[in-house]
């Protein structure tokens, strides 16, 4: 029973990592770097053939870090779930997506569950990472698990949940010094998961359960959403007021307590915000609770790229065009700015509401050189764009230029020179210093004097 407690205080033990997306790599890495040999499992040919390269294909893991630890002999990649046999701990870092209406996706939990369970071994602890809902754990992986390998969960091998934390993008939080939440199925199984997490992670807080810890990823996100929510809501009562609710916004940040600055947007994007309020209103339909406050402002957040689009008509309308047969320059379709992930983007969104009107859609992004819209019921045909170069000559051209994701990379100065008519959703053009040539409507702000052409 201590032989796992063994290996992981010796570094001897073999960690495996189902998923090597923008969760599963980094930890990957980390854990190779801490002395441990990893090994990565995924189903993208591609992703396999990059680790094994020493490569990388996530901006938060730097490929000099791949490249040291597959050097070492410390980090490799492979789709054999058969090699699950020889790891001591495994962790589930795959997608947790939505379906069409809003109800969990557990898909590729269950593939990876059904890929360990055939190769479980006595001894082994399994972690997932996964965002879900309350319960998942206990009563989702851990039948598939136990039925699947004839072995009884918190006696003959170890579970837990310990929520992802990862943050694209952001340079002072990375996984070694974001602390981390875990709870086990048993005391034993959470002991376990915490000496093995203690080992990358400065701190580790426990929980008493797998569903606390599960609840407690959802808390975090779901207090994002509902604030972000609070300020979209408050940006569209400011346009209507002539209120700059950017500046209302820095006035109150000078109070030294109880505010926390959140920033209006044309929607909320990614992995977790929008996709976590209704895994927790799915869950919680089953105890006969309605999360009403939660759903409220989901809704609103799903709603700001209608306006988005609302606005682009308005202003375009000021000038005298319509949308249809408009140009229309999309500046950014990542989720948030200076990362490359589109998942569940607003862009997405606003690029096929605005199709849908008849408008000529370009778009660029540095870090994200194609990106696909379309085939749902807001746009039939499935579209793939490339992002065009930014120049004066694409920003002149465009009869609006919605800016989307405030990359820094991008020269925000030669946006409002060059261009003719500008919709900025994230406040990147407010302040800058300069002639403008360009007409610059601001979500959450008073909406500017237009002259039609």
């Amino acid at each position: 029973m201590d032989s796992l407690a063994t290996k992981v205080a010796d570094k001897s033990a073999k960690v495996a990592i189902i998923g090597l997306g923008y969760v599963g790599l980094p930890l990957a890495v980390g854990f190779a770097k801490a002395g441990y040999t990893i090994l990565g499992l995924d189903v993208d040919e591609r992703k396999l053939a990059a680790v094994n390269e020493g490569q990388s294909y996530i901006p938060d893991v730097e490929t000099s870090d791949v490249a040291a630890m597959v050097k070492a002999g410390r980090l490799a990649a492979s789709s054999d779930y058969n090699l699950l046999r020889d790891a001591d701990a495994i962790f589930i870092c795959v997608p947790t997506p939505f379906d069409a209406m809003k109800a969990p996706d557990l898909a590729y939990i269950e593939q990876a569950a059904r890929g360990i369970a055939s190769q479980l071994q006595p001894g082994q602890l399994v972690i997932l990472q996964s965002t879900t809902y309350p319960g998942t754990t206990e009563e989702f992986v851990r039948p598939i698990l136990e039925e699947g390998s004839g072995l009884k969960a918190g006696e003959d091998f170890y579970l837990a949940f310990s929520p992802e934390r990862i943050d694209p993008g952001n340079p002072q939080f990375g996984v070694e010094n974001t602390p981390k939440v875990v709870g086990g199925l048993t005391p034993h199984c959470t002991k376990l998961a915490r000496s093995l997490l203690a080992q990358l992670f400065a701190h580790v807080h426990v929980v008493s359960s797998p569903r606390a810890a599960e609840m407690t990823k959802l808390l975090e996100n779901i207090f994002r959403s509902v604030n972000i929510a609070l300020v979209n809501e408050l940006a569209l009562l400011s346009e209507r007021m002539s209120i700059d609710l950017w500046e209302v916004i820095e006035a109150a940040k000078t109070k030294p307590f109880g505010f926390m600055p959140f920033y209006p947007g044309p929607g909320v994007g990614g992995h977790c915000i929008p996709v976590d309020p209704y895994y927790l209103s799915w869950k919680a339909r089953e105890y006969d609770f309605y999360t009403k406050f939660i759903e409220l402002a989901a809704e609103v957040n799903q709603a700001m790229p209608y306006h988005v689009v609302d606005l682009v008509a308005q202003a375009l309308g000021k000038q005298g065009k319509p949308l249809d047969g408009a140009q229309v320059l999309i500046l950014g379709v990542a989720f948030k700015r200076d990362v490359d992930d589109a998942r569940n983007s607003p862009a997405e969104r606003i690029i096929e509401l605005l199709l849908r009107q008849g408008t000529q859609i370009s778009y660029h992004d540095p870090y994200v050189p194609r990106f696909r819209v379309g085939q749902d019921v807001f746009c039939r045909d499935e579209h793939w764009l490339e992002s065009v170069d930014l120049t004066d000559e694409t920003l002149a051209t465009a009869d609006c230029v919605v800016i989307v994701a405030g990359h820094r990379v991008v020269d925000y100065a030669q946006v409002a020179q060059q261009a003719r008519l500008v919709l900025d959703t994230v406040n990147a053009t407010h302040g800058l210093s300069g002639p403008a040539s360009a007409a610059v409507v601001r979500v959450g702000a008073p909406f500017p004097r237009m002259s039609s052409q």
